[in-house]
């Protein structure tokens, strides 16, 4: 079958024969449809996250924002059959630690993340398997677009699971979202479904614009104000800062900017990953966060029982994962569009649909 093949850091990458995936007992193989493209996509293909054991190694398959068809299934799967269209969450789970029992699969303790290591190719390709399906695969609503649920993937996923589950957040609360890429603009929609006011932070003015179109409330341009935090806080009544903001950028400066726009007792919730700039590492204004008592949470993907709680809002009209969808692209484009999120030109979330 073909696939988009990795091979050094940097480096090009090609579409190539490779092999098909076995199904192992109590997993399936899956015809793909359509598999978001994403800025973790860029990361791996870089080489960042050596720092927290992930390395992306030649010969490994990107791809873990996926929707397809399921063609095979193990003899010890019960959940779904041969013909359903099925997604699942890029952080797969083995359905048997303590986590996994306590409905908190996407921590799992041996969770295993679907196309950044060898062993879990991903979805960059003609086919792909997913290990314990009965746990990870969630068959889909028959009239699910695959392209909207590939949007999904991670970025919303992520998002929906730390706006929804992670911090404390009502209708009325204000939320800032630094960084309004495809996991923040997901961010800035959830938020708004849930009532909240959103202030949304970036550099760019198309994101802004797409930030507003999704629900911000009111927007700061990073290059026009002195001080990113006092920005957002101007906009929040007497001043006081966000209940909530998040970093859905990952870098140093995003994650201080973001916990000091907070609230007294507000909570930051971090979603962007960090750079080989950081490693993995960013200093805080700590003596703040304990005088104001504020809260540093994370939010890793997203269990795949609560996929549920997005299909119920799509049906209700409440949040249109879709409507963060910026593109389509074949597989033959899938290197360029990797590479190209080194440049953050991108707006929306990218999805490849033609294998």
């Amino acid at each position: 079958m073909r696939a988009v093949v990795f091979d050094e850091p940097g480096e090009p990458m090609e579409i190539r024969e490779v092999d098909r995936p076995d199904c192992d007992p109590d997993g399936i193989v899956v015809e793909t449809e359509a598999c978001g493209v994403c800025r973790s996509d860029w990361h791996a293909w870089q080489g960042d996250w050596s720092w927290v054991g992930v390395e992306s190694k030649p010969g490994l398959v990107f791809g873990h924002e996926p929707v397809g068809i399921v063609r095979e299934v193990g003899e010890n799967v019960s959940s779904v059959s041969e013909g359903d269209r099925v997604t699942n969450p890029f952080n797969l789970a083995d359905g048997s630690c303590p986590l996994c029992q306590q409905g908190k699969q996407n921590v799992c303790e041996r969770s295993i993340p679907m196309g950044f290591v060898d062993f879990a190719k991903g979805a960059f390709a003609e086919e792909y398997a997913v290990s314990a399906a009965d746990t990870n695969v969630v068959a889909l609503p028959d009239d699910a677009d695959p392209v909207d649920v590939a949007g999904l993937g991670c970025r919303f996923a992520t998002a929906f699971h730390g706006i929804t589950h992670r911090v404390d957040l009502g209708p009325g609360d204000w939320v800032a979202v630094h960084g309004c890429g495809g996991v923040g603009l997901s961010a800035v929609h959830v938020a708004d479904a849930l009532g909240a006011n959103v202030v949304a932070v970036d550099l760019k003015a198309e994101a802004l614009a797409k930030a507003t179109e999704l629900g911000a409330t009111h927007t700061v341009q990073v290059d026009e104000v002195d001080d990113v935090p006092r920005a957002v806080k101007g906009h929040t009544p007497r001043n006081r800062g966000a209940d909530v903001s998040v970093d859905a950028l990952g870098i140093a400066q995003t994650c201080r900017n973001s916990v000091r726009s907070l609230a007294t007792q507000g909570q930051h919730l971090q979603i962007g990953l960090t750079t080989s700039e950081e490693r993995g590492e960013v200093s805080l204004p700590v003596d703040e966060i304990v005088f104001d008592e504020r809260e540093f949470l994370g939010s890793y993907g997203m269990p795949a029982h609560e996929y549920d709680e997005i299909f119920r809002m799509i049906d209700a009209g409440t949040i249109d994962p879709g409507a963060i969808v910026s593109e389509t692209v074949s597989l033959e484009e899938v290197p360029d569009t990797i590479a190209s999120m080194g440049e953050y030109d991108t707006v929306g979330i990218p999805v490849c649909n033609s294998f």
